[in-house]
């Protein structure tokens, strides 16, 4: 880049005018080198691979591209920008790209209200947003940009999903799906929150009975379980919470036969069948066929089992109802307590009902009949729907069988009142659930302790073909169905003759139709186009029909970052050496909402894809960083809450520079930013102070030798000492502390020392040398924060190399050393004095000088010194007594 004149205010400052005559301009500067920047491509682009340089790939979130961004973007994008200009200036081959999360339901419902089409509308939203970024001054590769409602990108969607469904982890069935009635399509279950829809936070979810699509994630559940411990760079509140949603839970599967003879009446029942309590042991039982699988953690508590407890929307509940009208009507009731706990947000603090269904089952150990009840804290899409109640040993069981007298039988005892006298807990303490424990009341596996009991009762249960120890997952397939338009087509097709039938690849993209009737009426729009229904299938060359679903739009985040290494590839998702050089990504930013949404999914994909000999990596993202949220009036920014502050407003009142440095300095990145423009004023003003300084001595800067001269005067020596000491320290940040606003308070404390000595330089007591060491090193610490001012001051004191490509400042610590420290002095460790003292002074001369200091001396007089604590350059304790 080549050298351009210094402008007028910077000639009038070198020949000494006044500082007050140097205005600072960012409404010049700042459209200035965005131009000059615009015509620059390869400026921010990737190096190929054969660069020899070490690579480094930092990348943020990409936006839906909803038409604004706010300026939670703008902190969001801002901290990632930072950090690729710090990777150039360090000489690393960086991959900073961008693109846009294209499909989803905002198009389509922006459609429907405004009569637009969703092309039309992302497209233009996607302009507007592209030029947003450029004006902040963003440093992206716009060479690999992505969309994904394009058919060059969704076509791999398609590709992925018939390898998945060609390897069985594709598949369809009828099941209960989460359904919501404001967006009118299913939700996968990390979709839903509180039990309502993570896009509307007052929808209730509803449960629906339908065909969909799932994705066998499942089939990856304890690897991804097991691999979060390789994930050491990232946050562990996000590890914590993949973790707990995995849910894995260790245990055994128990079969539960269903006694025959339930379908009389509990009324009509022999005296010695009614109620509730647990039945003796029948002969020749006979029993229905049916049986109930029940998960338990604690097998070895299966003797204190007295009940069964069924969801409501358990298969069996279904049958029981049928016959018996009365039971129908309550289970109804128990499904709407459900409803309404749901809505609450917490389902484990529901107040506990249930009802008798008249019916028993077998418990396989013992052969006592345990009466089956239907309840509403027990859920059907947790393990298998079903428990055995252990009240005695389980806190929700015995809260229900307090309720309904449910007889309580205790068989696990702490080994501390075994070994004692070996009698029972009293009631009073029940339940009691330790794990701890031995067991009592439970036949030849009596006094065994409960973990040997777990392995050896679940052993039992396999070698008599009605149980197993088994791993159960929190963790469900991921529905990806959509009924709705604007998503990728599901590339499958339905023939009579060959059933489910993929199209083939030759055939992809299957292009998503355009000018489409938008309604959210009867089903997928895409279902009431014939031109699209209708197919030929490639197998038998008959009639087929085409699926009118489309992929949820996780799909699409789900890999879209290896196509960023290459965007325009055709032969195949993305160049397997592109992925190999750049993967895994160095450093992921984003917001803590998508830990299990977006960060499970593609942790999920990236294992699919390694798997299908595309990649060799195990994890997408070496590093991930969760910056705060913004905030204003007390709420986060969005346009739901009216609290949206755009990034426009404050460029066109402070500029890009101010604006975007105000977003990392008023808050640390991983904390919330409540947001105050007169904070942007304030970034402002103090650009303005930076840009009159060195324009004022640029002239200096520029004609100085590059030699390095000794530094004898005081002024020079506090001046670089200052210097090297924010040097350290940001660099430090940069390391991944990424305190990025005490980074920028240190560059303000340097320009305060700079202009604090501006009378002795202006006054030449301050050699060139220092002053060009000095510009150049405070021009290249702006520039990754304020990349607007570096370019031009860097220009205006004389440099032609970029400053994107200017070697970061080398950190002396020699010269950064202070020559005096502040050293607290205690006393029996109360803080009584501080010492200002030599940096170098040994140990014993600081304990003496110390002693000598008077308020010491005042709180030492008359007392014992006991011995004199010294931390070399960090503190002097001294023990007294008396």
């Amino acid at each position: 880049m080549s050298s351009s004149k210094p402008t007028e205010t910077a000639a009038t400052a070198a020949t000494g005018g006044a500082s007050s005559e140097i205005r600072y301009t960012p409404a010049e500067i700042e459209p200035r080198w965005q131009e000059r920047w615009a015509a620059q491509p390869e400026l921010y682009a990737a190096e190929p691979a054969s660069s020899g340089k070490s690579k480094y790939y930092v990348l943020e979130m990409l936006p839906y591209p909803s038409g604004q961004l706010h300026m939670g973007h703008v902190r969001n994008y801002s901290i990632g920008d930072a950090l690729a200009r710090y990777m150039w200036m360090q000489g690393h081959n960086v991959l900073h790209p961008m693109g846009w999360d294209a499909f989803g339901l905002p198009a389509e419902n922006a459609a429907i209200k405004n009569d637009t089409p969703p092309r039309e509308w992302t497209i233009s939203n996607i302009a507007a947003m592209k030029r947003q970024m450029d004006r902040i001054g963003l440093s992206y590769d716009w060479r690999n940009e992505i969309t994904t409602c394009l058919p060059d990108y969704y076509r791999w969607n398609q590709w992925f999903f018939i390898r998945m469904f060609e390897r069985g982890l594709a598949y369809r069935k009828k099941s209960k799906v989460n359904w919501c009635p404001e967006c009118a399509t299913v939700l996968a279950n990390e979709q839903v929150i509180n039990g309502r829809c993570w896009r509307h936070e007052d929808t209730l979810v509803e449960q629906r009975d339908l065909e969909q699509w799932f994705l066998r994630i499942t089939n990856y559940a304890q690897e991804l379980l097991d691999d979060l411990s390789k994930l050491e760079g990232w946050p562990e509140k996000v590890r914590t919470m993949q973790r707990n949603w995995i849910g894995r839970s260790e245990g055994a599967e128990v079969e539960f036969a269903v006694e025959d003879e339930g379908s009389v009446p509990e009324d009509e029942r022999p005296a010695r069948y009614r109620g509730t309590t647990v039945l003796p042991a029948l002969e020749n039982t006979k029993t229905t066929g049916d049986k109930i699988t029940v998960f338990t953690t604690r097998i070895d508590t299966i003797y204190g089992a007295t009940s069964i407890q069924l969801a409501p929307e358990h298969p069996l509940v279904k049958e029981f109802a049928a016959e018996n009208p009365r039971l129908a009507e309550e289970v109804s009731s128990l499904l709407d307590q459900q409803k309404k706990a749901r809505e609450a947000g917490d389902i484990g603090e529901i107040e506990k009902h249930g009802v008798f269904t008249g019916y028993y089952a077998i418990n396989p150990f013992n052969q006592e009949r345990l009466p089956i009840w239907v309840a509403n804290y027990i859920l059907s899409d947790y393990g298998t729907g079903a428990i055995m109640s252990v009240p005695a040993h389980d806190e929700r069981d015995y809260e229900f069988a307090k309720k309904y007298d449910i007889e309580m039988r205790i068989v696990i005892l702490p080994r501390r009142i075994e070994e004692a006298d070996g009698n029972s807990e009293p009631e009073s303490t029940l339940p009691y659930t330790e794990e701890d424990s031995l067991l009592i009341n439970s036949c030849e596996f009596s006094s065994l302790g409960n973990l040997e009991a777990q392995k050896k009762m679940a052993a039992f249960a396999e070698e008599n073909g009605f149980g197993k120890a088994t791993v159960t997952f929190r963790l469900k397939d991921w529905g990806i169905s959509r009924q709705r338009y604007w998503g990728t087509p599901i590339p499958m097709l339905y023939c009579e003759k060959d059933g489910i039938v993929p199209v083939p690849d030759d055939q992809l993209p299957v292009l998503l139709p355009e000018n489409v009737e938008i309604t959210q009426q009867g089903g997928s729009p895409l279902a009431k186009l014939p031109e699209f229904v209708n197919a030929i299938c490639p197998k038998c060359g008959g009639p087929a029909r085409r699926e009118t679903d489309t992929m949820d739009t996780f799909v699409d985040s789900s890999w879209y970052f290896y196509r960023y290494t290459s965007a325009k590839y055709d032969q195949g998702p993305f160049d397997t050496n592109a992925v190999a050089y750049w993967f895994p990504i160095d450093q992921y930013i984003g917001g803590v909402e998508h830990a299990i949404l977006h960060l499970i999914y593609s942790r999920f994909w990236t294992k699919v894809m390694r798997d299908l000999g595309l990649i060799k990596n195990d994890e997408p993202v070496e590093r991930l960083f969760t910056q705060g949220m913004v905030i204003k009036n007390g709420a986060k920014m969005s346009k739901s809450k009216g609290n949206v502050v755009s990034p426009d407003v404050m460029i066109a009142r402070y500029r890009a520079d101010a604006t975007r440095m105000y977003s990392l300095f008023a808050a640390p990145p991983d904390r919330d930013l409540d947001w105050q423009e007169d904070g942007v004023a304030g970034v402002s003003r103090f650009l303005g102070k930076v840009y009159r300084f060195v324009m004022k001595h640029a002239e200096t800067a520029r004609s100085a030798s590059t030699a390095d001269a000794n530094v004898t005067d005081a002024t020079s020596q506090v001046l670089l000492r200052k210097l090297h000491q924010t040097i350290a320290k940001i660099s430090l940040d940069f390391q991944g502390r990424w305190h990025f606003n005490t980074c920028i308070a240190s560059i303000m404390e340097l320009v305060n020392t700079c202009t604090a000595a501006d009378a002795e330089i202006s006054a030449g007591k301050v050699p060139p040398a220092t002053m060009k060491a000095l510009l150049e090193n405070l021009v290249l610490l702006l520039a990754p924060f304020a990349p607007y001012l570096a370019f031009e001051l860097w220009e205006q004191i004389g440099q032609e190399q970029s400053v994107l490509r200017a070697p970061w400042p080398k950190f002396d610590e020699a010269l950064a050393r202070e020559d005096e420290i502040e050293i607290p002095v205690q006393v029996n460790g109360k803080l009584r004095a501080v010492v200002r003292v030599p940096a170098d002074i040994d140990p014993d001369t600081l304990g003496e000088v110390a002693k000598s200091d008077a308020k010491v001396k005042a709180a030492i007089a008359g007392k014992e010194i006991i011995k004199v604590i010294v931390v070399p350059g960090k503190l002097v304790n001294i023990v007294v007594k008396g």
